[in-house]
């Protein structure tokens, strides 16, 4: 029971592990004793974590990804496999959105760039169930492993502006209990499949939308601040606490969850 949270020696992957939010979780992860291999397309700045993570004494490995080519994930499983003998944690953490997928405040729903709206789904959606379907199998052979999927806030009110990553990261939080049920009914409980749902960080994704040039929050900042009991936007480092607990064995009887790190947003009454 001493060791219940360790999570040294473990292989953690993380799609879009360079963006903001992922980062983060890579070089806490890394300083925890995990071995780190970050997944994303910006290669500069995935060397980047990996140096940062190297110069502080830990283990970690950058490889260049597409969450929709299966051919590059499977070449990308293979490389880990080769270094690593095995996979422990896929985080689920890349997605994304565009402007043609959102409806602004001057536009109704006939103004929806489907074609956009396409290529968010299937970012967001589609770009955790293909790294989800590659990952698995090893773990499948393991008889053990751990799939953490990124959710969202939008997930579970009905938010204005952002129809597709709304509608795909609801997929997302229904995915993660499908997968869950399937993985644990075909391969046993050594496996186990969850989320979180992050609520209002400032990410490169959000910045724009949320705060001004200036720093000042944006009216829709403002509307998220008004409805957070906690009165203020997440810091990034906020979601790694709940990320250990999914990774570790401290979570070995929670699968088919979906944790919000919200500051009380999704709870806000008025």
């Amino acid at each position: 029971m001493e060791n219940l949270f360790s999570i040294e020696g473990r292989v953690i992957v993380i799609t879009g592990g360079t963006g903001v939010l992922g980062s983060v979780i890579a070089s806490y992860l890394a300083g925890q004793g995990a071995r780190i291999v970050i997944l994303g397309r910006r290669e500069e700045a995935g060397r980047g974590s990996v140096d940062k993570i190297k110069s502080e004494g830990k283990e970690a490995l950058f490889l260049r990804t597409d969450v929709l080519d299966e051919a590059v994930l499977v070449r990308n499983r293979e490389e880990i496999l080769g270094r690593y003998g095995r996979i422990d944690a896929l985080l689920n953490a890349a997605g994304g959105n565009m402007p043609g997928a959102n409806i602004s405040p001057a536009q109704t729903f006939f103004d929806l760039d489907l074609d956009e709206f396409d290529k968010v789904v299937r970012l967001n959606l589609t770009g955790t169930v293909l790294p989800s379907r590659v990952f698995l199998k090893p773990m499948v052979e393991q008889k053990k492993g751990n799939i953490i999927n990124f959710s969202s806030m939008a997930a579970f009110r009905p938010m204005t502006r952002v129809a597709g990553y709304a509608a795909a990261k609801a997929g997302v939080t229904n995915f993660t209990q499908f997968l869950a049920n399937e993985v644990a009914a075909k391969f046993g409980e050594g496996i186990r499949v969850n989320a979180i749902a992050p609520g209002f960080f400032i990410t490169e994704q959000n910045r724009d939308l949320l705060t001004n040039p200036d720093g000042s929050y944006t009216q829709r900042g403002e509307d998220v601040i008004r409805q957070t009991p906690f009165k203020r936007m997440g810091k990034p480092e906020e979601l790694c606490g709940a990320i250990h607990y999914l990774v570790s064995d401290a979570s070995s009887f929670v699968t088919g969850t979906t944790i919000t790190i919200d500051g009380g947003f999704n709870g806000f009454a008025m």
